[in-house]
């Protein structure tokens, strides 16, 4: 069994870092400012201490003039080869299986360990399993490194999101509030579509990170799995029953 380090969770460690809050500013992670800390710049912009955003915004506004069916457009780095000199390459190489991909199981204790969701409940294995799934193009339940990157970048700006609306740093947020998130995220949906969002991720009237992360996860899913079949920007496709399945039941 591989020696524990002694100033961090992570077995195997070679580095003797300090853990949390401090570990993540040292190695450029995205979880770099304490949660009750300052918001930074407007929506979208990076937190004080954290990483700047990987391609671009959570999802501008659609652009002017066009027609724009959908949003929260998210550019990815599938295979991209990860850089030597990458700060969250030896990170992803300490809590990585044997196979070099996270799993759900890894990725929850990850996001646990590092403090992630700060003063919020922890994730639940639930949410990590649709955080994967919403980047496992090959079905196989688990993430490679660029993959991995291409979660953190999204959990930033959907973290950042969130705190704008949850002034009183209570951990949730109302409906109305979670529609206005929604549709600041570039989403362009009916009011019986954002309703019916809505009922179905609060609990008691109230929106909880770790449901409004799950929201977001399968909305740019969703979204993603549309915009490749809708090869003609019409905001209209036609799914084949197993294809539609496919789609909406591995998320």
């Amino acid at each position: 069994m591989e020696a524990k380090c002694q100033e961090c969770p992570l077995r195997g460690c070679q580095e003797g870092h300090p853990w949390g809050l401090q570990w993540g500013v040292r190695w450029g992670l995205p979880w770099g400012a304490p949660m009750g800390g300052p918001m930074g710049g407007p929506m979208g912009g990076p937190m004080p201490g954290t990483m700047p955003p990987m391609g671009g915004p959570m999802g501008g506004a659609p652009p002017q003039g066009g027609y724009a069916p959908y949003g929260g457009a998210y550019p990815a780095t599938y295979g991209a080869p990860p850089a030597a000199n990458d700060p969250m390459w030896g990170y992803f190489t300490a809590i990585a299986g044997q196979d070099g991909e996270v799993d759900s199981e890894e990725l929850q204790r990850c996001l646990t360990q590092a403090g992630f969701t700060g003063s919020y409940s922890p994730f639940s294995l639930d949410t990590c399993r649709i955080m994967i799934a919403m980047l496992d193009r090959d079905y196989t339940g688990k993430m490679g490194f660029n993959e991995f990157k291409d979660l953190f970048t999204a959990l930033n700006s959907w973290k950042q999101n969130f705190m704008m609306y949850d002034q009183d740093r209570s951990g949730t947020v109302e409906p109305h509030e979670m529609s206005q998130a929604i549709g600041a995220m570039g989403y362009r949906i009916s009011p019986q579509a954002l309703n019916g969002i809505v009922k179905r991720y609060s609990k008691n009237g109230r929106i909880f990170f770790d449901d409004y992360v799950a929201c977001c996860v399968k909305l740019r899913a969703l979204t993603e799995n549309f915009r490749r079949r809708d090869t003609m920007q019409q905001g209209s496709v036609n799914f084949q029953y197993d294809d539609f399945i496919l789609c909406t039941m591995a998320i």
